[in-house]
């Protein structure tokens, strides 16, 4: 009642007949016969034989006005749906037909129950994930082939993935529906036909997690969010050790690391990789560890301006190649780093590595930590698309602010994300966020913005 928002004058199951037949024919039929002898509650007709629920259960729901007017509830089935819903999945059909199967519709909501069971971390967030699927209206949507998926009211495209193969929702990057192009957060509506996009070269987003709806597909994501991010760790934990050894003279060697491991609390080589990438121990500290003999103490605090000098430095500096930001790897807010800037990263704890511009103003309050300082360098293959930040005035007329988008759209830029800061009876002032493939195509759009008369200034934001 509470869940559904109605009176307890308004139920309408208060009162319930259950009609059993010997065919679907017969469901129908006895459908008619009572439609015809009754009124019909309006609204309260539900076909779950033509579209059953996730766990198979089938069976007409009807509400008519009986005698002395009352509302009453009729479900009529067969007696094979009967046994499955009174006996669960595996009543009627495993004895009927003598062999169990695992194959076919009633069997999908509990494979996808032990497929979450197989992601989840452990037991609440199993608990967290079957909640979802719990105590939610549905909706029905359809593959291209016609097959029916049932998923909550709110599901959306990745949803529809996961709920057709889980490898088609570990890939997919586009979806159609309605033979429409839509971004993958969109949410199905009853009846949608949905054809999904998928690539090889794709993994699931750590995005996605914000609005997945289903156990299955939250699962998933969280599970590969996790085995991903101790690979990126992993990965620049070695990277960064490496830069280290070279810095302190010695030849790279896994050997010196195994005599350190119960010093950092870890069990192997790789989980020591792992430490240092999350922040948890500094490639310096780890080779002084392993070296003892050769450690002289050096000064804890320098100067910012030696700091950035060394930074500039790129000939032992850690390529970001592969790196997936989000991940082990983070771009700064503060100064939107893009290829082709001079770049350092700073090692945040349980963060990774955090990418600053070598001249952001941040980077003061790091000074006195010369440790959490990284050299880092972009990789040659560079091919993904980073945000540039601008900050425009622009004169108060009408069409100039679709001459700026134009302008920005003719070089090749798109548009993420767009805010007026400040506004006035002769100017404007707008933050742009550009989607550009590094900063000489940041610069090119800067410069025909500076040609276009309407456009007063532009800079590039620095916060």
């Amino acid at each position: 009642m509470q869940r559904k928002n109605v009176a307890f004058e308004q139920l309408a199951d208060l009162m319930a007949f259950r009609v059993l037949v010997d065919d679907v024919g017969d469901c129908y039929h006895a459908l008619g016969i009572i439609h015809s002898a009754y009124h019909v509650v309006p609204g309260r007709f539900k076909d779950f034989i033509s579209t059953p629920k996730p766990n198979n259960y089938r069976s007409l729901h009807t509400g008519v006005i009986g005698p002395e007017q009352q509302r009453i509830e009729v479900q009529i089935r067969t007696r094979e749906m009967h046994d499955v819903a009174e006996l669960g999945v595996a009543a009627h059909w495993t004895y009927k037909h003598g062999a169990p199967t695992t194959e076919g519709p009633q069997y999908r909501w509990l494979r996808e129950l032990v497929d979450i069971l197989d992601h989840a971390a452990g037991p609440e967030e199993f608990l967290e994930h079957t909640k979802l699927e719990m105590f939610q209206d549905q909706v029905f949507a359809f593959t291209p082939k016609g097959d029916l998926i049932a998923l909550p009211r709110g599901a959306t495209a990745v949803d529809f993935a996961y709920a057709v193969h889980s490898e088609i929702g570990d890939t997919c990057v586009g979806v159609k529906i309605n033979s429409r192009l839509v971004p993958l957060r969109s949410q199905l509506q009853n009846g949608d036909q949905v054809e999904i996009v998928t690539s090889k070269a794709q993994t699931p987003s750590p995005t996605w997690e914000r609005f997945v709806v289903t156990g299955k597909a939250r699962a998933r994501i969280r599970r590969f969010i996790r085995t991903q991010q101790r690979t990126q760790y992993l990965d620049l934990g070695r990277a960064i050790l490496q830069k280290a050894f070279r810095q302190e003279g010695q030849e790279f060697s896994e050997r010196p690391l195994e005599a350190v491991l119960k010093t950092f609390n870890c069990s192997t080589v790789e989980d020591l990789y792992v430490a240092v990438g999350q922040g948890l121990a500094t490639g310096r500290t780890v080779v002084h560890a392993a070296f003892p003999q050769q450690h002289e103490p050096k000064a804890k605090v320098i100067s910012l301006d030696r700091a950035r000098r060394r930074a500039k430095r790129n000939d032992i500096a850690v390529p970001i190649r592969g790196l997936i930001p989000g991940m082990a790897l983070h771009f700064a807010g503060c100064c939107h780093p893009l290829p082709g800037d001079r770049i350092v990263g700073i090692v945040t704890t349980g963060k990774g590595v955090t990418i600053h511009t070598i001249d952001c103003e941040t980077l003061e309050s790091f000074a006195e930590t010369p440790e959490r300082w990284l050299d880092v360098a972009w990789s040659n293959d560079e091919d993904a698309n980073h945000v540039g930040r601008l900050n425009v005035t622009i004169a108060n007329e009408p069409g100039n602010l679709g001459s700026l988008t134009t302008v920005i759209g003719k070089q090749g830029g798109n548009i993420s994300n767009l805010k007026i800061t400040n506004r006035s009876t002769d100017f404007f002032e707008i933050m742009i966020d550009i989607q550009v493939a590094d900063v000489k195509h940041l610069t090119t759009i800067i410069a025909a913005l500076r040609a276009t008369p309407v456009i007063n200034s532009v800079e590039r934001a620095r916060g």
